[in-house]
């Protein structure tokens, strides 16, 4: 992903030839909930065909690198267990927006499926936080397109949550697995974390790129990723002493289709800011962090809401 998750313009259309002319035909995208229920069918019946390395994970060898290795069931790995079997599937939402579509489709359900092989004894990821990881990503014919998987990078999940920052399926997916524990610093300057998470997520197109081809990832690519987590901060993106993945206010945990002085935003043609990265949440020119705190830099908690209405301060223009 450091050279997937780059920032995407998405495109609402693929080019074809005409048999009879040179004349370019646009043909549109398919719908969001047309290629959400064909990669579900692809996609379970990969799991149902294939297996990764349980055994080692259950009983480790002396020598084992708590790798996730995938292959298929068949000949001598007949008898393996199907990750079918030991996935857990989770739906999100997502709309045709998000992928800068016209066909106006809201809410379609989305499933995909994550296994966490070991579960790590660190904190638990959220979709907001920063993912201290080793990663690689493939195509479910195992063609690799992206990883890391030597040197742990960071990756800003939020970011990556983003329409534009690529492939929400891996946010969502890796904020079901845990860190390590705290880094052990060697005499040679390096460090090492035990007991860090590992897992794999594999999700269809919807969660991924879509109809957006590139590189060795074609149009509608169901996608794996396999990820060992070793370290996981926090945030708050813009500083408002809110983490950020609280700052979602209608609950569907998607962070960048809440914002609450957007009206305000629009009529003052402003710039648009999303509650987590926006520094005062109800436009009333007081800041978030102010409505918050008590004079001294100390955040009350629960929020301070005034007048009793339900709406904590910061949300609320009319305190």
């Amino acid at each position: 992903m450091k050279r997937v998750f780059l920032l995407f313009v998405m495109v609402s259309a693929v080019w074809s030839c005409k048999k009879d002319s040179n004349t370019p035909e646009a043909i549109p995208p398919k719908l969001l909930s047309e290629v959400s229920v064909e990669d579900d069918v692809t996609i379970k019946s990969y799991l149902q065909t294939h297996f990764y390395n349980y055994e080692e994970f259950a009983n480790p060898p002396a020598d084992f690198d708590y790798k996730i290795r995938i292959d298929t069931i068949a000949g001598a790995n007949a008898d393996k267990t199907p990750m079918m079997s030991q996935v857990t599937p989770k739906t999100v939402l997502v709309s045709s927006g998000q992928f800068a579509l016209n066909a106006n489709e809201v809410d379609v359900p989305s499933t995909f499926y994550y296994l966490s092989a070991r579960e790590g004894i660190g904190e638990q990821l959220t979709v907001a936080d920063s993912a201290y990881v080793r990663y690689e990503g493939s195509l479910l014919d195992g063609t690799i397109f992206d990883g890391s998987t030597d040197v742990p990078i960071w990756f800003d999940l939020a970011r990556i949550q983003s329409p534009q920052g690529g492939a929400r399926g891996f946010s969502e997916g890796t904020s079901k697995l845990k860190a390590g524990g705290a880094a052990i610093v060697n005499n040679d300057g390096t460090f090492t974390v035990e007991g860090y998470g590992v897992g794999f997520m594999i999700f269809p197109s919807t969660l991924g790129y879509f109809n957006f081809s590139q590189s060795a990832i074609p149009a509608y690519s169901p996608l794996i990723f396999k990820v060992e987590v070793f370290a996981a901060n926090q945030t708050d993106h813009d500083r408002d002493g809110i983490p950020s993945i609280l700052e979602y206010v209608n609950g569907n945990g998607y962070l960048y289709d809440d914002n609450t002085d957007e009206a305000d935003e629009i009529a003052n043609r402003s710039t648009l800011y999303v509650n987590f990265l926006d520094a005062d949440d109800d436009g009333d020119g007081k800041s978030t962090l102010e409505e918050i705190s008590d004079g001294e830099g100390n955040i009350i908690i629960p929020y301070p809401d005034t007048n009793g209405n339900g709406i904590p301060n910061y949300l609320d223009p009319n305190k």
